[in-house]
């Protein structure tokens, strides 16, 4: 029972079932039945793609994020007008349409099965922002089961600001030092980021975002990148990356910091 781990063994869980959302669906199927889900369940519409994944005790659904040679992908990051919720408040359009593809089916499972399991939500990137209005529907729909989670990672903003302070469903969002789409929308664009950060220093070591050291972090992670010759912004996004850190968070382990 997902329940039952710590918050660290939690958080490496779903990183790893964000991760599992971007394989085709045999593998997902067998990479997921490693962590305990014995039934997996492929959503896919018009390129908007999510999986279910169920045991006994929980039910998750993770979904995937940007795949660059997906052209469906690349249009829905590019539709950054604010559009009227389901909800409350305004989203990015291009997200909510991606979730409009494949709400009926994950709706239709959710009250076929949610009720005898615990839900949770998780994905990556534009999966993450599709993983965060999903539960807030959910959350809106009394006939829906109660979401226990959400864990996203590397999540762009979402909505404004009306429709992330009326969310309170408990959202832990993790983000990699200097990931680029943790920046994308635009603040001024009116966008705002939901639930609470969590951060990973350019180590991947777990550390408060706050004040100079946040500064140091930052620009210890670009030279570091420029020395290896790699955008540091752009390979902090990694979903591989993401589980590499919470992985040894999960185990009690820090990166070296050399």
């Amino acid at each position: 029972m997902i329940s039952q781990m710590t918050f660290a063994e939690r958080s490496y869980l779903f990183a790893q079932l964000a991760n599992i959302a971007y394989q085709p669906e045999e593998q997902a199927r067998a990479a997921a039945l490693q962590l305990g889900f014995t039934e997996t369940e492929f959503y896919d519409k018009k390129g908007a793609q999510s999986y279910r994944f169920m045991n006994q005790d929980d039910i998750v659904i993770a979904c995937r994020g940007t795949e660059p040679t997906q052209l469906n992908d690349i249009s829905a990051d590019l539709k950054a007008l604010k559009v009227a919720a389901e909800t409350i408040g305004r989203v990015h359009m291009g997200f909510k349409s991606e979730v409009d593809e494949l709400w009926p089916m994950v709706k239709e499972d959710l009250l076929a099965v949610g009720k005898t399991r615990q839900a949770w939500f998780c994905g990556h990137s534009l999966g993450a922002a599709m993983a965060t209005i999903m539960a807030n529907r959910c959350h809106c729909d009394v006939s829906m089961p109660d979401i226990v989670e959400i864990y996203t990672y590397g999540s762009p903003r979402v909505g404004n600001k009306a429709y992330v302070n009326t969310f309170p469903v408990v959202h832990h969002r993790w983000r990699n030092n200097n990931d680029i789409v943790t920046t994308v929308p635009l603040a001024l664009m009116g966008f705002r980021h939901d639930g609470t950060l969590h951060y990973l220093n350019s180590y991947g070591n777990v550390r408060n975002p706050n004040g100079w050291q946040l500064v140091k972090d930052k620009l210890r992670g670009m030279w570091s990148g420029l020395k290896q010759g790699k955008v540091d912004s752009f390979s902090d996004h990694s979903m591989i990356q993401y589980c590499a850190y919470l992985k040894n968070y999960a185990e009690g382990k820090e990166n070296p910091q050399t």
